[in-house]
């Protein structure tokens, strides 16, 4: 049997729909640097979908990118970015924000997302400290929309971090790159709207969500950086051929394919994961969007890849083993159809 692969959300290449448009406009002349007409186009779609008329989008070409430019900009050389120990900035991203000199200011999650109370807690301290003035000043708040576990925030949640935001003057950045997973989550209440109404800046994911590559990067109200192309284009995460964006994210907005392209990972995701429990695996967070962590024992981790392919994720102790297993918009049913089979023939043991 060839082997399944379940280890990202990104191992294909891009939605039907997203290469068609590519294909057809390949040979058209256009300004680069997303100054061209089916950049702006997209630009009037994100705003149009974020209810945001007044909305600055920037296209960029991956999520460290955005991430790292994105704080880098919100951010005085002497300001901290807070997010909890499980956040992507926090551990997945080679300490590309700590390398341009912003210290990561670390929270404990509860089930890998910030509570407000924790928040409002810890700026509180901040402020009653006497040697503040010698110390980082947290600034910005980094969460992701689903977290690094695929679990949501909702609205109520994402309203209580915006009041404690307002609360100590801080900004609220929203990281977005399954976001497409958590709109087609049948538990999410959180809309782009929302997001665009709660955050001072946030990023709808393309490349694990349907698009070859890129993200767009919003700013809600106008004026948050001023001079945002410019940095981005100093730190490496402007692209040339700027079009290639563009057209991607207007093929995923012109028809609202992008609030529709991750229900059926969702689904997928929901199929994996009872066949887990079904044979006999605990979960090590629940599955609301596209990502699935069984905990396994070490044979169990050492059977899996004979039959699909997955990330490991931690090891809780001597004998165990999280590994994570990701569906994506591309998921075939034949792939987890063969997955539930061989889970059900007692493979693992």
């Amino acid at each position: 049997m060839e082997k399944l692969d379940f280890s990202s959300d990104y191992l294909e290449g891009c939605a039907d729909p997203v290469m068609e448009r590519l294909a057809r406009t390949n040979h058209e002349k256009s300004a680069g640097y997303g100054l061209d007409g089916h950049s702006e186009h997209a630009r009037e779609l994100i705003r149009a979908a974020c209810a945001a008329p007044e909305a600055e989008v920037h296209f960029l070409i991956g999520g460290t990118q955005v991430n790292e430019v994105a704080i880098f900009s919100l951010l005085a050389p002497c300001e901290g970015v807070v997010a909890v120990t499980s956040g992507h900035i926090s551990v997945h991203e080679a300490g590309a924000i700590e390398a341009d000199g912003h210290k990561v200011l670390e929270l404990p999650g509860h089930d890998g997302k910030l509570a407000a109370a924790d928040l409002d807690e810890c700026m509180t301290l901040w402020e009653k400290d006497g040697n503040r003035d010698h110390m980082v000043q947290p600034a910005l708040v980094y969460i992701s929309q689903p977290n690094e576990y695929g679990l949501l925030y909702s609205r109520a949640e994402l309203k209580a971090l915006h009041r404690a935001c307002d609360v100590h003057g801080l900004r609220l950045y929203v990281d977005g790159a399954r976001l497409a997973y958590a709109l087609g989550a049948p538990e999410n209440d959180v809309t782009l709207p929302d997001l665009a109404k709660l955050a001072d800046a946030f990023y709808i994911g393309g490349t694990k969500c349907g698009t070859l590559f890129g993200e767009a990067l919003v700013f809600p109200r106008p004026g948050t950086v001023r001079r945002f192309f410019t940095i981005a284009k100093q730190r490496g995460a402007l692209l040339a051929k700027g079009r290639l964006l563009g057209v991607q994210f207007e093929a995923m907005f012109e028809d609202g394919l992008y609030g529709r392209i991750g229900q059926a990972a969702v689904a997928q995701a929901r199929r994996v994961s009872r066949a887990f429990e079904d044979a006999g695996c605990e979960l090590a967070h629940p599955t609301q969007t596209n990502q699935v962590f069984p905990v396994l024992t070490d044979e169990q981790a050492r059977r899996l890849p004979e039959v699909a392919l997955a990330s490991f994720w931690e090891k809780p102790d001597l004998g165990h083993a999280v590994v994570r297993l990701a569906t994506s918009w591309s998921t075939a049913d034949a792939d987890v159809d063969a997955l539930v089979r061989a889970l059900g023939t007692g493979i693992l043991g």
